[in-house]
């Protein structure tokens, strides 16, 4: 663009932000923002901030607490369109992670009196020209599969993972009042994981298996998702809200990095 005289703006930058944050680039990325900034005197916008938050937090530097509670202050004030409550989540998590039980608490309540909902994770698969949905828990919206049978395929497909060293990881669940096991069983009933046993119970063997998410994946599932594509020689193609996926020969294509 520079080199034809074109002077970049905020969408630019706001689209450089976003591809370092998929690529990893966080050097790259901090001297986009400060180019932005001190070369081309462009006010960073809710989005900008949000970006180099994803950058740092996709590349796990994003763990001090005390700056997570001033960037999410600051998001707050900004942008007070937080209705689906993502940003209080990931805050509760961070929470949770540091067992601040009293400031989950505290914040689930904020959540609740400003009607910030957590949107429910679901999946869908289409078989038969026929798309079924599924939701991250007990809910399952087929006809042609029990939830009872769909979840022993599940618990049977978990046992089977767990052979090749699966091992579930459920740093995500922060709820004080449950027990390991409570932890483990809340994870593996995530809806892609509900939906891709759908398909391995209703295709035939070597099929790929294609699941669309309403959120971003979370890393329990890229694990588990790796090995699948090997003990089931199945590829698995999944699109969540941030990209796509091809999982393949215990390998994804986003390497590891989402």
């Amino acid at each position: 663009m520079r080199s034809e005289s074109v002077l970049p703006d905020e969408i630019t930058f706001l689209g450089l932000l976003n591809a370092c944050s998929h690529r990893g680039l966080v050097e790259e990325g901090r001297e986009y923002f400060s180019r932005m900034v001190n070369e081309f005197r462009i006010v960073p916008s809710v989005k900008h901030y949000g970006s180099m938050v994803d950058l740092l937090g996709r590349a796990g530097l994003y763990n001090d607490l005390k700056l997570a509670e001033k960037v999410s202050e600051r998001i707050f004030e900004v942008d007070d369109s937080h209705g689906g409550g993502g940003d209080y989540v990931i805050l509760s998590n961070l929470y949770g992670r540091n067992k601040k039980w009293e400031s989950v608490d505290s914040l689930r309540k904020v959540m609740k009196d400003r009607k910030a909902v957590k949107v429910p994770g679901c999946s869908s698969i289409e078989v038969k020209n026929v798309v079924h949905e599924f939701f991250s828990g007990a809910g399952v919206n087929v006809k042609s599969n029990t939830p009872t049978k769909l979840h022993r395929a599940l618990d049977e497909m978990v046992r089977e993972l767990k052979l090749v060293g699966y091992v579930p990881d459920t740093s995500m669940v922060v709820h004080a009042d449950m027990n390991d096991h409570e932890k483990e069983i809340t994870v593996r009933y995530h809806s892609e994981k509900l939906a891709i046993a759908f398909g391995v119970l209703n295709t035939p063997p070597g099929t790929t298996i294609r699941v669309v998410k309403n959120l971003r994946v979370c890393r329990d599932f890229h694990n588990a998702a790796k090995l699948i594509s090997v003990v089931f020689g199945r590829r698995v193609a999944l699109k969540d809200v941030q990209r796509f996926h091809h999982f393949e020969d215990g390998n994804c294509s986003c390497g590891d990095f989402w």
